[in-house]
């Protein structure tokens, strides 16, 4: 969403609601279900503006150990000092990059900045619950429908011939 922040430079308005659908960018092994809403406000106190927003999406993803479906809402928080076009220097905008929205040529696009903090605050990894227990590396078979039977430890095969050396001492020492 591009807005005009004519009527706030030339103080006829003090405060810009916010609110509406924007399609975010696709993180790596998620999927949203819809557009995000987005919300918020941009104030004007006695020059100094101020940009509070919150956007939330509805996601579907698989959980990371054990691959069943999660879904749920994710919701970013985003709030920045608004500045008009060449009252910062380069050197404050490359140092405070994300504390600053600049108003170029009279408006403000909030969208670029909503699809970065949802891309960079979404979690890599999700699970369908915090002790999920994964799935058995042996057989692939989800560990909270119970034992699989494989065994816990397998041995390593490099090391076979000393358990072999050493079951052959046990029977030695037990005849």
């Amino acid at each position: 969403m591009v807005l005009d922040m004519r009527p706030m430079l030339r103080g006829e308005v003090d405060h810009i609601h916010i609110d509406y659908l924007l399609t975010p960018d696709l993180p790596d092994g998620a999927e949203f279900d819809g557009d995000a809403h987005v919300v918020g406000d941009i104030t004007d106190e006695a020059g100094y503006m101020h940009l509070t927003l919150s956007a939330t999406v509805a996601y579907r993803t698989e959980c990371a150990r054990c691959l069943e479906p999660v879904s749920g809402d994710f919701a970013v928080q985003l709030e920045r000092t608004v500045a008009a076009e060449g009252t910062l220097t380069e050197e404050q905008l490359e140092e405070n990059v994300d504390e600053y929205a600049v108003i170029e040529d009279g408006k403000l696009d909030l969208d670029e900045a909503i699809r970065e903090e949802l891309l960079l605050s979404f979690p890599m990894r999700f699970l369908c619950r915090e002790d999920c227990p994964g799935l058995c590396p042996k057989c692939g078979k989800p560990r909270r429908d119970g034992d699989c039977g494989c065994p816990e430890k397998e041995p390593d095969p490099r090391l076979a011939v000393l358990k072999k050396l050493f079951d052959k001492n046990e029977e030695d020492e037990s005849q």
